[in-house]
């Protein structure tokens, strides 16, 4: 062996026998292979048993054949039976700027991904060339009476870094997991976007019920306060009975500038959510009533949220692309070997240039190049990736908990809202009853008006209240399959939402990578239909 390739073999010697078995082990690559870490997750949930949860598998065949199922949690908006949100989900997700932004996060990721397997290959491949004409200084010793030259040259140039310790394998490792996180990223927008397009239609439709129910209550309380009136100038009553029944006229009617409010916010919202600059929706979305809520819904077990969370998935990918950056920084520890190459011509004038073989130049071996000394600033970098990765990891656990919490409010709110309801319901009807009976009363002067102040007020705060339980359960049911990751899977379908989404991103399937998730081919930003 030459004694120039002594340094180069012991080198190599030193690196393979300070990773051992490990480093063959992990395919030539130093650095942990990533594996999911465990995470919390309970068996059921708290409230599985309530009659208004059940497993997916038995949904279909309990629930009335008339009651829309929720198996399908990939258009589970369509349980609700409404044409009009249909369309408004359909058009989110053809239109939404929010999700267009998520595909160009795709975009960027897979050119990312590109570039780390372009490092594969040789990482210099360049052609230069120059042309310079010179002049030589008069006053030196070597000066020649010409003094001045030329000097052409053109030449190809490559370099090619080994990765002998797997330093661009591991990037390419990180390159690929952080895709598959833009992926899901990707997914929990869609997520939260359908369920706050369903979210705002509903409190839409909730205002316009608690708005009729105002209008409602003050056209009987103003037939109450002319009532009090007429009785207070025959002399019948006392001026307190006027004003009782004024202030439960003026109270409700001031209901009403505060429901007219909440219903034009939540058009504005639908309006940004639908990509669309912001304008009355009225005429669209028209007064069809709070959606009727399934009489149950199917949420499986808590280990489906690790399939069907996009965050959850994005978090777990984040960290395998961290633990792909210790590798990436371990190869720093150890010396890069390379081989570089040069082939050219060059010659004093550039007629000469050509004529080869004459004017040929080039060069061709191998390299490496080790930083040593360096004051523990590689090993402390190393470490430092390590403690990012352990940050990733609790990140990740955290946010299956968080999921899990949110999945058993969700589930408990709905539970919880149709019994309020129901009660409500059975409050609301007593009082309709008592409000009839005390009115009656006064008209024929049994009472004064004091007890149909307070049983209109009464009525009118219950009947309110009620709406705003009917809204929110469905509410809860939007949150329910927000909190379960429902909706990202309405993309794999052939159908789409409700509907060929023509107009919308597309993210075509190439491989199947870690975890089952998708490797896109092609993402293109959607465009307005109209």
């Amino acid at each position: 062996m030459s004694k120039r390739f002594v340094p180069l073999t012991v080198a190599v010697l030193f690196g393979v026998l300070s990773q051992g078995c490990e480093w063959i082990k992990n395919g030539f690559k130093v650095g942990p292979n990533y594996s999911p870490a465990p995470v919390p997750l309970a068996n059921n949930w708290i409230d599985y048993q309530t009659p208004a949860a059940t497993e997916p598998a038995t949904q279909a065949a309990t629930q009335p054949a008339t009651q829309p199922t929720a198996t399908n949690l990939a258009t589970w908006w369509t349980v609700f039976n409404d044409p009009v949100l249909n369309s408004l989900m359909h058009d989110a997700y053809a239109q939404s700027l929010t999700l267009r932004a998520a595909g160009e996060r795709i975009a960027a990721a897979r050119a990312n991904r590109d570039i780390a397997i372009g490092n594969l290959f040789p990482q210099t491949q360049q052609a230069a060339g120059a042309y310079t004409w010179n002049k030589s200084s008069e006053d030196t010793h070597f000066h020649n009476k010409d003094q001045w030259f030329q000097d052409s040259n053109v030449g190809l140039n490559f370099g090619w870094e080994i990765d002998f310790w797997g330093r661009y394998r591991r990037s390419l490792e990180s390159s690929d997991a952080s895709l598959d996180a833009s992926i899901a990223d990707y997914d929990n927008v869609m997520v939260i976007l359908l369920s706050d397009v369903a979210t705002n239609y509903v409190q839409y439709r909730t205002y316009q019920e608690r708005l009729a129910l105002a209008h409602q209550n003050v056209e009987i309380q103003r037939q109450a306060y002319e009532l009090a009136q007429h009785n207070f100038n025959a002399g019948a009553t006392t001026e307190r009975d006027v004003q009782q029944a004024r202030q439960a006229y003026e109270q409700t009617r001031a209901l009403i500038p505060q429901f007219e409010l909440g219903i034009r916010q939540a058009n504005n919202a639908i309006c940004v959510l639908l990509g669309i600059p912001v304008q009355d929706l009225s005429s669209r979305l028209g007064d069809a009533g709070i959606p009727a809520a399934p009489v149950e819904v199917a949420i499986g077990i808590p280990a489906d949220l690790l399939r069907r969370r996009p965050d959850v998935r994005e978090a777990e990918r984040l960290a395998a692309a961290q633990s792909a950056l210790i590798g990436v920084q371990e190869a720093a520890l150890y010396p890069h070997f390379f081989i570089n190459g040069t082939i050219g011509v060059n010659a004093d004038s550039f007629h000469e240039m050509f004529h080869t073989p004459g004017s040929m130049a080039g060069g061709f071996g191998p390299s490496f190049q080790w930083d040593i000394l360096n004051y523990g600033r590689l090993e402390n970098a190393v470490t430092s990736q390590q403690a990012i990765f352990r940050e990733f990891i609790l990140r990740f656990q955290q946010t299956v908990l968080i999921a899990n919490q949110e999945a058993e409010d969700a589930i408990t709110s709905f539970a919880k809202s149709k019994e309020q309801a129901d009660l409500e319901s059975l409050s609301v009807a007593a009082a309709q009853r008592t409000v009839q009976i005390t009115y009656d009363q006064y008209r024929h002067g049994a009472i004064d008006f004091t007890p149909v102040f307070i049983f209109e007020t009464t009525l009118t705060q219950q009947q309110d209240s009620l709406a705003v339980t009917r809204g929110n359960i469905v509410l809860s049911v939007v949150n329910l399959y927000r909190s379960l990751g429902g909706g990202w899977e309405a993309r794999l379908q052939p159908e789409g939402i409700v509907g060929p989404p023509t107009t919308a991103p597309s993210i075509e399937r190439v491989h199947t990578g870690p975890e089952g998730l998708l490797m896109p081919t092609t993402t293109k930003p959607a465009t307005n239909p109209s």
